[in-house]
């Protein structure tokens, strides 16, 4: 009970403690699911369609404005893990709407035969390819730029920790140095023999 009703009094103690790979582009509040994403690229959508459609008979400014403002809006406010779906949903979109759209409205022509209705769904299709192509391209740079800047703060802490220095973990002593000859000793003498004491002359050796 004590807590919940701590979560209840800071509202903002979920958000500090949010995934990176759930987080939106911008702070550290938690993203949409990749389904809420994909419906608010087609609510936009929807609407500016029915919009012109109803004011001017055809699909405009206001579908084309609602279209990329959508696709674009959900590839930033999508979580980072889930950021296929609205990169590519801009084409997905464009075909669903469209037809669907002119189909509920009546379109702009009189005629209810099957070519009229065809006319109809195909034109608006032609006309709003140069923008699907730039909403499309758009969306899938944002993307991009989500995967490269939004990355896993600890992995470079992770290959660290994994992989500690050679011959030298945490609590072991360094390796002791080999032990050096002072200089001027020349070669070991011999067992059982004392070295000569410093600045004595060697004897000399005998000649055959």
């Amino acid at each position: 009970m004590t807590a919940i009703r701590d979560r209840q009094s800071d509202p903002d103690a979920e958000d500090a403690t949010v995934p990176w790979d759930e987080r939106l582009v911008v702070g550290e509040r938690r993203g949409l699911p990749w389904w809420a994403a994909v419906l608010v690229g087609f609510g936009l959508a929807v609407l500016g369609a029915i919009i012109d459609e109803k004011t001017k008979g055809s699909l405009d400014f206001i579908f084309k404005a609602g279209y990329f403002v959508g696709a674009v809006l959900a590839v930033g406010a999508v979580q980072r893990r889930a950021l296929f779906g609205p990169m590519v949903q801009p084409p997905l979109v464009l075909a669903v709407t469209v037809p669907g759209v002119v189909l509920l409205t009546g379109g702009s022509s009189s005629g209810n035969d099957t070519l009229s209705k065809l006319l109809n769904i195909g034109t608006p299709l032609i006309n709003g390819f140069p923008t699907m192509a730039i909403t499309t391209g758009v969306t899938l740079l944002f993307g991009f730029f989500r995967i490269f800047r939004e990355r896993d703060p600890d992995a470079a802490v992770k290959l660290k920790d994994g992989k500690p220095p050679r011959g030298r973990e945490d609590g072991d002593e360094p390796p002791a140095r080999p032990r050096t000859r002072p200089p001027g000793s020349g070669r070991p003498a011999s067992a059982g023999q004392a070295p000569p004491p410093a600045g004595a002359r060697r004897p000399p050796r005998d000649r055959d």
